[in-house]
């Protein structure tokens, strides 16, 4: 008899080592971008800005440095804030 493991309802993400599927994707496809920028035009920032999103990516828990940024933004600047005046008594 096998037994398999299976995340948390089945409602979880798929990762790969420390990120999810979708981050990986987007990290490699830019070490190949940024590969090609090194080779031909000795041009190293968008290696800079990868490996600064993928340090932002890392997932610990299911969140990631880039969630709690993303959430900060949203309560901090884009979102509505309701506040209601009055006693409280």
């Amino acid at each position: 008899m096998q037994t398999y493991i299976y995340p948390d309802n089945l409602n979880a993400k798929a990762t790969l080592w420390m990120w999810r599927l979708r981050d990986m994707g987007i990290i490699a496809s830019g070490i190949i971008i940024s590969a090609i920028s090194i080779a031909t035009i000795q041009f190293i920032l968008p290696l800079v800005l990868v490996c600064a999103y993928a340090f932002l990516a890392i997932q610990l828990d299911d969140v990631s440095i880039k969630d709690y940024i993303a959430w900060a933004w949203r309560y901090l600047i884009s979102g509505q804030q309701y506040y209601e005046w009055g006693d409280s008594a």
